[in-house]
């Protein structure tokens, strides 16, 4: 079968999906750093301070490092351990990347959200807000991150695994290597 590089509609549209909320999530790191500037001015310069400027830097770093997560997913961002990985055959390397989203992602996903529910299912109950007087009043928002975090993961897991399933099988192209990432050049 002649090898290709495209992938089933379905896997595509959520691997497209996923770089989107990636690329989006972005901004928020922007809107971060720039809030943080200023509540270090107001805090420094004119003794004021806010505790729900303080706090949204934290909400939006959770959404950012919970959401973003699927999209440094589908980048291979996460940290791996390449030692004896590097030297291997794109076939084999979609073999371990297979086995390990099977046998390690995907449980741990559905664990985490398995877990999670109760958690977060009573902090919609009592509406949980912040334990700081004036604070944000969506703490239940903040922890509703944790399943919608393992749902984007158990997706980009699914798209990833069918795309090294595709590899292993020769239906789709091996991707081709960057041998100029900076990391490698240490």
């Amino acid at each position: 079968m002649p090898q290709s590089r495209e992938l089933p509609g379905l896997i595509v549209w959520l691997d497209r999906a996923s770089e989107r909320l990636g690329r989006s999530l972005s901004w928020l790191v922007l809107a971060m750093m720039l809030i943080q500037f200023l509540i270090v001015v107001l805090r420094y310069l004119f003794s004021i301070n806010s505790i729900p400027m303080q706090e949204s830097v934290m909400y939006m770093h959770a959404t950012v490092f919970m959401l973003a997560a699927a999209w440094t997913l589908k980048h291979n961002g996460h940290v791996r351990v390449d030692i004896f990985y590097r030297a291997m055959s794109p076939r084999r390397q979609a073999l371990v990347d297979l086995t390990g989203t099977l046998f390690l992602l995907l449980p741990v996903m559905v664990f985490v959200i398995l877990v999670s529910l109760g958690y977060v299912g009573k902090s919609w109950r009592i509406l949980e807000g912040s334990p700081d007087s004036g604070g944000i009043p969506g703490v239940f928002l903040l922890k509703t991150l944790i399943p919608l975090f393992a749902g984007l993961m158990i997706l980009q897991g699914l798209v990833e695994a069918t795309r090294h399933f595709l590899v292993l099988t020769g239906r789709l192209a091996p991707p081709a290597h960057d041998d100029d990432q900076p990391e490698e050049k240490l």
